[in-house]
């Protein structure tokens, strides 16, 4: 059973175990708050998921306890947890416009996560390999300076994973410009979690991919 929590934006934390015996946290692109409008994430963990440089993204100092910072593509073994970063574009223009990016995919308690950071594009089929099989996708929505809903929408049916999870989208507070949630969710099968903090389990993962929205606390 892994324990994902939302930090708003791209920061997310997910806790379980690399191998049976061993727990661990992984903390994904995390902000510093104050930068981006939102409440400075609390939190402690191993391990640091750094997907490209931009100050939204990139402030590992706030995570307590970290051991290891991983910012660039390539395959990664800390310990017992393994991780494989996969090199994408900030844009659909080769990365002129806002550089490089890395798609993050790790496996806890059986469950296979992928975080997409700022994805500019959709996946071309060298990349869909790359990536593999996913149960659970973290992938932006809210456009402007990653993909918009229809771009979303098309990254999730060429990954199928078991769950999406949208972010990088308008939230209360926040001075990044980009789009709603809402279109994202149009036509889809949407289970709110009510919180910030959801634990998912490997055998109860749904069969047909399901949109699971946390709920940011200010």
């Amino acid at each position: 059973m892994a324990k994902v929590t939302w930090f708003g934006h791209a920061c997310w934390l997910v806790e379980g175990s690399p191998v049976e015996g061993e727990t661990l946290g992984v903390v994904i692109d995390p902000h510093d708050g104050v930068s981006i409008g939102l409440k400075k994430p609390e939190v402690t963990a191993e391990i640091v998921l750094v997907s490209h440089s931009h100050f939204d993204h990139n402030h590992p100092e706030v995570v307590k306890g970290y051991k290891k910072v991983i910012d660039k593509p390539g395959s990664y073994n800390v310990g017992n947890f393994h991780v494989k970063g996969v090199p994408v574009k900030h844009d659909d223009k080769g990365g002129s416009l806002r550089g490089d990016n890395t798609v993050f995919v790790f496996e806890l308690d059986g469950i296979k996560f992928c975080h997409t950071g700022d994805l500019g594009h959709t996946f071309t089929e060298e990349q869909i390999e790359k990536i593999g099989k996913v149960n659970v996708l973290f992938v932006p929505v809210g456009g402007v300076y990653t993909v918009d809903a229809e771009s979303a929408t098309i990254v999730t049916e060429q990954l199928k994973p078991n769950i999406v999870v949208p972010m990088h989208y308008k939230l209360p507070g926040l001075t990044v410009g980009i789009g709603s949630l809402e279109p994202f969710l149009e036509g889809k099968k949407v289970k709110k979690a009510g919180s910030n903090t959801v634990t998912i389990t490997k055998n109860d993962l749904p069969e047909e991919t399901e949109v699971l929205v946390f709920e940011y606390t200010p």
